[in-house]
């Protein structure tokens, strides 16, 4: 039995996300659609796992550089210390 849920697409969303500054650094020259897999059950946003993505709507923009940093470590530890709470910025 799998927890997975379907992927939800949403190119116009990825675009308009890709279109902000780095929420980290402000840098806006290469805005990637950065998505979050850490979980929020106040919200239902399960956490994803390995060779899931979440669906488009979990996802901030990140330039480049501050995108590799998301992925280094744990997650929460990463948002934590920019003082974001991504699940509510999304």
């Amino acid at each position: 039995m799998t927890n997975r849920h379907p992927r939800v697409r949403l190119a116009a969303h990825l675009d308009f996300v890709r279109s902000l500054p780095c929420i980290m650094c402000r840098d806006n020259t290469a805005t990637e659609a950065a998505h979050i897999r850490m979980g929020d059950p106040s919200v239902g946003k399960r956490s994803t796992g390995m060779g899931e993505k979440p669906s488009d709507i979990w996802t901030l923009p990140l330039c480049g550089e501050c995108h590799r940093h998301q992925h280094k470590g744990r997650e929460e530890a990463f948002w934590r210390s920019l003082g974001i709470d991504p699940i509510k910025a999304a």
